[in-house]
């Protein structure tokens, strides 16, 4: 039982900062959801918010301007905005996302020149490795990259990018040697969002996550220095499956803030609603409903935790472990959301009431980063 009780711990801290956050998330985010989602447009107010708080620093170490706080921190604080809206979620989670690749393989040129002011919430990141034929299989990728002088000249495009448009650069990925077989030859690097070159194809419209935008990078001969390059050249499929064994913890902390979120509306709900005299929570079927919510929520948490924590050690099988919390959370979010729209009855069809919009929120979970069934696909490999 200790060896279990030393999986992670979480300092008074950390779990002080949390509280914060959720103080945050419920006075000044929860109150916009509604409006967000049906606007569809980008709360550059709540961004800011984030700044102000030190919350855009959380996925940066000390000597870059963040906070060294860890994983566990971030997915902490990821779940605890997720509750209130998944769109402002994601803000945090691309925050890390686009910025790992410099963390991890960046030089210390690239790690200068764009971390602080990424921690700092100054600059926003996107990472841009999906094509319309290269989504969970990064060697169909068509967009190319040539050397001409100290220059690199990237053409193609990408799709299902977050932060399109939003972003003050973008971690692109081109093929640089077409000779060197499939997922190889692939180089990773810096494209800031001003080059002569880039721009934004077109926007999607989406099922759920409407306040952040996702779209579709283009690079019409953008040329960028051998400087930005992240990591080795040809190279770059390594930085990207670094970059998402860890980033896909984002996504499942958003996930299980959704649940929760789901969770604590459908339990006020159901303690408020009478039929037939007496509040539906005293029915059976509606208690066994809340109670396989809270519980497969509970479970999908502590296994988020224990991956952050892995990650924040480094352990061997941090692979198989963000693998595991993605899918167990995603998979959660997205039946606990369908249950608290049951829970709700009529209502719960409606936007009058937010679960409609979580369930809709959860689907993404099941999608990107990964899909659920490149998740386990993930975790198969490890059973060999």
């Amino acid at each position: 039982m200790s060896a279990l009780a030393d999986l992670y711990t979480i300092p008074q801290e950390l779990l002080d900062f949390r509280d914060t956050i959720r103080q945050i998330a419920r006075e000044r985010i929860a109150p916009r959801a509604a409006e967000i989602d049906r606007t569809a447009e980008y709360p550059h107010d709540l961004r800011r918010l984030l700044a102000e708080q030190d919350i855009l620093g959380l996925p940066f170490e000390i000597e870059h301007g963040g906070t060294g706080t860890g994983t566990l921190m971030l997915s902490l604080a990821i779940e605890e905005i997720a509750k209130a809206d998944a769109s402002v979620a994601l803000i945090l989670m691309v925050q890390d996302l686009g910025t790992l690749p410099i963390k991890l393989d960046g030089s210390e040129q690239l790690k200068e020149r764009f971390l602080p002011k990424c921690a700092s919430g100054e600059w926003s990141p996107a990472f841009a490795l999906s094509e319309p034929e290269a989504g969970s299989d990064p060697g169909g990728m068509l967009t190319h990259a040539v050397q001409d002088g100290d220059d690199w000249v990237i053409n193609g495009s990408k799709c299902w990018i977050s932060n399109a448009g939003i972003a003050d650069f973008y971690v692109v990925f081109a093929v640089t040697d077409r000779s060197a077989g499939h997922s190889r030859g692939i180089t990773a690097f810096v494209v800031e969002a001003d080059r002569p070159g880039f721009s934004i194809g077109s926007y999607e419209h989406k099922l759920g996550i409407h306040g952040s935008p996702t779209g579709s990078p283009v690079f019409d001969d953008v040329r960028v220095p051998a400087a930005n390059v992240i990591g080795e050249v040809n190279r770059g499929f390594k930085v990207a499956m670094s970059t998402l064994e860890r980033s896909r913890l984002g996504a499942a902390a958003q996930a299980v803030g959704i649940a929760q979120g789901a969770i604590d509306y459908a339990v006020a709900y159901a303690n408020e609603r009478k039929q037939f005299g007496k509040p539906i929570s005293s029915f059976q079927g509606i208690q066994f409903k809340l109670a396989e919510m809270e519980a497969r929520t509970a479970a999908a948490r502590e296994l988020v935790y224990q991956a952050s924590a892995k990650v924040d050690r480094g352990d061997a099988d941090l692979n198989k472990f963000t693998s595991m919390a993605k899918l167990v959370a995603a998979d959660t979010a997205m039946a606990v959301t369908v249950e608290a729209v049951q829970v709700l009855g009529g209502y719960g069809y409606t936007n009058d009431y937010p679960v409609e919009r979580m369930m809709r929120d959860a689907k993404i979970t099941q999608i990107y980063e990964g899909t659920s069934e490149i998740q386990k696909l993930v975790i198969a490999r490890t059973l060999r």
